[in-house]
């Protein structure tokens, strides 16, 4: 195997482990306005990814490249959602 695509494979399952635990590690009441902050490390996710796709292994990084994508459009999505519905809740009532 070739030693690039080992530290790849080793940097993505470090950075699975850390953002789980610090994900888990965040009180329910800070979660909505970090959804709306983390937008924009979802931006530069997917910057990553489309430049993981170029780094010379065609299939394992496009597979990567693609769920990186994948899920960090659902994160930037469901954090506007989060943040719309929250701004909707200090609008005064008709």
């Amino acid at each position: 195997m070739d030693p690039s695509l080992i530290m790849l494979l080793t940097v993505f399952v470090l950075a699975v482990f850390v953002g789980f635990e610090i994900i888990t590690k965040v009180p329910p009441t800070l979660h909505t306005p970090l959804m709306s902050g983390s937008n924009a490390i979802s931006g530069i996710t997917l910057v990553g990814a489309v430049l993981a796709n170029h780094a010379g292994h065609p299939t394992v990084t496009g597979v990567m490249a693609f769920l990186a994508v994948t899920m960090a459009t659902i994160n930037v999505v469901g954090g506007y959602l989060v943040t719309h519905r929250m701004l909707s809740m200090f609008r005064k009532k008709d």
